[in-house]
């Protein structure tokens, strides 16, 4: 058999060039969907196709352009896992622009207004009503004619005014974490009745402001951006950002020149008052928007390559390529850094990135192949104009002129990537720079100076998580990219336009099994500080809470808690500030965190610590209920009649609050027979006491639950009170008269339980008072009681006074019997088998506490399939369900009164849980058929199903 070498084949046909290391092996594929992506980025700057809202929301265009989805995070009842959502087609988009492809989707700044642009410059705006996956419609694009020249290539909308807490960054020194919080202040132009507003340029070169009126109706002004000199012809990009001074507008033409405008928006009246009274439109005018515009300068960049130019380090040298193969993809306006007072301690920047074609990258095989992206940049710089020494001997007819600043670009290094760059967004509030390649890889950047953030550097300051080490690692494919409010996240659209779920990693200090404290504390003290920015500014923190059920252990879940309460800052000693607790804006955010993470699943109790917070806010829910209805009721009484909707979720919350206060008092005495044997011996009750898990106790001991418990009863009795004095009629009256009768039937009077709190309140006094811990000791027993669910030694003394004086002092006035044979599974805080049996046969209201009673209509038949059996289920009414608790609420619809409507907006739970999950709307099919629960003869627990059952000792 003759070899191979003898019949005088060459090697290099079979593996290739000798002196090449690619050794014949087939070039990588470039992504799918790529070259499409780059001819749409060239051609118009308008076009997203993936967007992530603030408030959660995650919307993207169909793969046919034709219709618009919806998804959003959401926890699973069964196991508790955070998945992404199923999709919801948003049928109102497809119907507003008949047909017409989509081309761009955008959010407002708090994120519950969407923009959709279709490619005929066509922009209808939709709103987040109750829900994620329901909103309404704002405008119709109809109002708009369909016009290749209307074609949005930028677009911006207009600010809200209001300041917002933000953080610098978080500083580490003598081991503790210090964090550096200021009030950002809002950037105008504003629209003066709050209104949403909308800005954008055209491809015919005019920029047009939609705004909503006071009246809801939608009004618009446009004008063309006029220059000098030339002519801009036909524009494909621009890029707008609000600064003190103005409107930064920057186009880009089709002759590849690239304009700079300052736009100033005007408004006449420049204050309105909603609460003004009507008169004629003519003396008091809706406001009224003008526009002035000033361009500044025009850059025409010959050469995308400077080949004297410094590169980084780490970047690929590249020979000189001809700059007509590059088209611009990217144009942005990078703002400059805030500083504590809010304003601009540098100038921004301009920046654009051009990609030359797929087919030239790489076309010389002999030859090194040219960067497949240049960023450019240019510096705004504001310079003095310079006048000749002789204009100063002309004398001047007007005195102490001055020159009008000029608007100077100052050209940055280029920086040149061998990946093609399909994204570029401002994250972590501006803090960092990301730039997503084609590859799926994403680099993040300073965006002061564009240094690559590539880990800890300095493990003593942390200003983003990017900069504490956290990276994406590299995924599948996918040239549409979005980040989730708090940047740890981010979806894509893959090759088969499917959405994937990115998430940030970090080793946590744990590195080729070594232990580095400093970097687990930096990373910890970052997701801190994204939690607290978006605490500042109302963004949804669901990102984060994924990010902390997955990768930390609980030992560094409790450490973020401590970091997240010393950097808002929150002090948890309440035992003389009560009434702050009201207002307090950051305390419900920490509670409802801290009850996620110790969340199992729907049926299973939490553990301590989470049930605590738990139970904290179903408390404040229902103190601020109770001290806006008591508020009505002192109000005139020729304001309008009760609404009957308001008046039931008054009622669901007064039986809860008092099957809940029945609950703590029963454990109480359980407690303190239990504890009777140890009573003399310090020791042995000190111990006991540690390790005792009561959420009773802790409830009690707690400044911050035992202000709201006192809270919702001066509420009660306001409620009490209010039933003669009020104006009754109707359902109405039927709802209060219940309430009353509730009230008045009770096993203890609320003055007797209040009399019971001031005790506990006067026994922990004391025991600070004794062990000498003032108001600045005071703030850490309380923080240990709230995050660890452990009694601080201090508050020992305390726990004695409680079981052996005020309880057994509380025996007479109470009907001790009624307490003990009541149900309470409803509540869903004891850890048995008929707690759990309840939540899967029931469901309450967690709003109104009311049964659900509707929502379990399913009906069962036994059928052959291929399993042996299946369950056939009918459809109950719909509901909402939190995406954090997994709670339900029947209300799927806007209020149906003023006064409903007003306290629902007052409570804050339009678009939100009482948690601060968002709502997201479900069909309504119950997960279990609807059961009669057992009885319980060890507890004496009712074996109605009805109302009785669900409400207890209270009905």
């Amino acid at each position: 058999m003759p070899l191979i070498m003898e019949e005088g084949i060459d090697v290099d046909d079979l593996f290739g060039d000798p002196s090449s290391l690619e050794l014949g092996l087939p070039a990588p594929q470039p992504t799918k969907g790529l070259a499409q992506r780059l001819d749409e980025m060239r051609l118009l700057g308008c076009c997203q196709k993936l967007a992530w809202s603030r408030l959660g929301c995650i919307a993207y265009i169909s793969q046919d352009g034709r219709r618009v989805n919806v998804r959003h995070l959401v926890c699973r009842p069964s196991d508790g896992k955070w998945v992404l959502s199923n999709d919801y087609p948003l049928n109102p988009v497809t119907d507003a622009h008949g047909g017409h492809p989509l081309a761009h989707l955008s959010w407002n700044e708090t994120g519950s207004e969407l923009a959709v642009v279709d490619t005929s410059g066509r922009v209808s705006i939709f709103s987040i009503s109750i829900s994620l996956n329901s909103i309404a419609t704002h405008r119709q694009a109809i109002l708009d004619p369909a016009d290749d020249g209307s074609q949005v290539v930028g677009m911006m909308w207009l600010n809200t005014q209001r300041s917002v807490h933000a953080f610098h960054h978080a500083t580490k020194m003598n081991s503790r974490w210090g964090y550096s919080p200021f009030r950002r202040r809002p950037i105008p132009p504003f629209h003066p009745a709050g209104k949403i507003a909308l800005l954008y340029v055209t491809r015919s070169g005019v920029i047009r402001l939609l705004y909503q009126n006071p009246d809801h109706r939608w009004a618009e002004i446009s004008t063309e951006l006029k220059s000098t000199g030339h002519s801009d012809q036909l524009l494909t990009h621009a890029a707008l950002l609000a600064t003190q001074a103005g409107i930064l507008v920057a186009t880009h033409s089709a002759c590849q020149k690239i304009s700079l405008y300052r736009v100033h928006i005007t408004w006449n009246p420049a204050q309105w008052d909603p609460n003004q009274p009507k008169q004629a439109s003519a003396t008091h005018p809706f406001p009224t928007p003008s526009f002035r515009i000033f361009h500044s300068k025009i850059e025409n960049p010959s050469s995308i390559f400077t080949p004297n130019r410094n590169q980084n380090d780490n970047s690929k040298e590249f020979p000189p390529a001809a700059s007509s193969l590059y088209s611009i993809t990217r144009l942005d306006i990078v703002p400059g850094q805030s500083d504590s007072t809010g304003g601009s301690a540098s100038g921004p920047w301009l920046l654009a990135v051009y990609s030359n074609p797929m087919h030239v990258a790489g076309h010389d095989p002999q030859q090194q192949a040219s960067p497949s992206s240049v960023i450019v940049r240019w510096q705004m710089e504001t310079a003095s104009l310079n006048l000749h020494p002789k204009f100063d001997e002309v004398i001047s007819k007007k005195n102490n002129v001055q020159a009008k600043p000029k608007m100077e670009l100052r050209r940055l290094d280029d920086i040149y990537s061998d990946r093609y760059v399909v994204a570029i967004d401002h994250i972590e509030f501006g803090n960092v720079l990301a730039v997503t390649y084609d590859d799926s890889s994403i680099s993040f950047f300073d965006p002061k100076t564009m240094v690559s953030f590539n880990g800890v550097d300095d493990t003593n300051t942390v200003t983003s998580m990017a900069q504490a080490g956290f990276h994406y690692p590299l995924d599948a494919s996918g040239v549409h990219v979005s980040f989730s409010p708090n940047s740890c996240l981010a979806v894509v659209l893959d090759g088969e336009w499917q959405v994937r779920l990115r998430m940030m990693e970090h080793s946590f200090g744990a590195e080729e099994g070594l232990y580095d404290e400093s970097k687990f504390s930096a990373a910890v003290a970052a997701l801190a500080l994204a939690f607290c920015r978006g605490c500042g500014s109302d963004t949804n923190t669901d990102d984060i809470l994924m990010i902390l059920l997955r990768q930390l252990t609980p030992d560094a879940q409790n450490a973020f808690i401590n970091e997240v309460y010393r950097a808002l800052p929150i002090n948890c000693n309440f035992t003389v500030e009560q009434d702050k607790l009201m207002n307090h804006p950051y305390i419900p955010r920490c509670l409802s965190i801290q009850a996620a993470l110790g969340f199992k699943n729907y049926y299973t109790p939490r553990s301590l610590p989470s049930s605590v917070s738990w139970a904290i806010l179903h408390l404040r829910h229902a103190s601020i209920l109770f001290a806006y209805f008591f508020q009505y009721n002192k109000g005139p009484k020729e304001t309008e009649p009760h609404d009957p909707d308001v008046l039931r979720m008054v009622l669901g919350n007064a039986k809860w609050a008092l099957d809940f206060s029945y609950y703590l008092l029963d454990e109480l005495f359980e407690l303190a027979d239990e504890f009777e044997p140890v009573f003399s011996d310090q020791e042995a009750f000190a111990q006991k006491v540690k390790s005792t898990n009561s959420l009773s106790l802790i409830l009690l001991l707690s400044s911050m639950s035992r202000g709201f418990l006192r809270f919702i009863c001066r509420g009660l009795r306001g409620v009490y009170a209010g039933y003669t004095t009020s104006p009754l009629s109707g359902e109405a009256r039927v709802y209060y008269t219940e309430l009353y009768q509730t009230l008045d039937q009770s096993p203890i009077r609320i003055d007797a339980y209040e009399k019971f709190l001031a005790g506990v309140d006067s026994a922990v006094r004391h025991a600070y008072l004794g062990a000498g811990f003032g108001d600045n000791e005071r703030p850490a027993p309380e923080k240990e009681l709230l995050v660890n669910s452990r009694i601080p030694a201090v508050l020992i003394p305390a726990v004695a006074t409680l079981l052996r004086q005020k309880v057994p002092s509380l025996k007479s006035e109470i009907n001790r019997m009624t307490i003990y044979l009541a149900d309470y599974s409803w509540l869903g805080f004891c850890n048995d088998r008929h707690t759990e049996f309840y939540r899967r046969s029931q469901e309450v209201d967690v709003l109104k506490k009311l049964p659900l009673l509707s929502f379990n209509t399913r009906t069962s038949s036994t059928e052959p399939d291929g399993n042996g059996v299946r369950e056939r289920a009918q459809h109950g009414q719909p509901r909402r369900r939190c995406t954090r608790c997994c709670e339900i609420s029947g209300d799927v619809t806007m209020p149906r009164s003023f006064l409903s409507y007003r306290l629902i907006a007052k409570l804050q739970l339009l678009r939100s849980c009482l948690c601060g999950g968002m709502w997201t709307l479900e069909s309504g099919v119950s997960s279990t058929p609807s059961q009669t629960p057992s009885h319980n003869p060890a507890r004496g627990e009712n074996a109605d199903n009805g109302a009785g059952a669900v409400f207890g000792a209270s009905s």
